[in-house]
């Protein structure tokens, strides 16, 4: 093998090698009562569950009382979902004048929360390097 070709396949597994830790993450939200809508869903890690910014997400149209998404490219490691539903489609989370969410909202694990989300600790879950699956009840 040539210097040059050494160099090419030392660069091409730098770049493969990111992707063989990606691991994919399905989420099944059951119990939609509204066949309509967006699921807005954020998948956080730790330091970004209590307020940051989501690690991936995804908005999924509502037709049926299941819905489904595989997010890919996520790293082994801990994560926490939120997610609501939002039944009219405006693109923020209704909430009555005193605070409370008047869309249905869920949380990893089906967690639930106590006057606000949930917690990391009830919501986190495990990614592995084979991906993971999570069901969440939406009630």
């Amino acid at each position: 093998m040539t210097h040059k070709t050494l160099i090419a396949c030392a660069l091409g597994a730098l770049m493969i090698a990111p992707l063989a830790q990606a691991a994919p993450l399905t989420v099944t939200v059951d119990n939609i009562q509204s066949q309509a809508g967006t699921i807005r869903l954020g998948v956080y890690d730790e330091a970004g569950y209590s307020g940051g910014d989501a690690v991936n997400g995804a908005n999924i149209s509502v037709d049926a009382a299941t819905a489904s998404v595989t997010l890919e490219g996520l790293a082994p490691g801990e994560y926490g979902i939120k997610l609501y539903h939002d039944v009219d489609d405006d693109g923020d989370m209704n909430a009555s004048p005193f605070g409370m969410p008047t869309e249905p909202f869920a949380f990893s694990n089906n967690a639930k929360g106590r006057f606000g989300p949930a917690s990391w600790d009830d919501a986190k879950f495990e990614i592995t390097e084979e991906g993971a699956v999570q069901t969440i009840d939406l009630n």
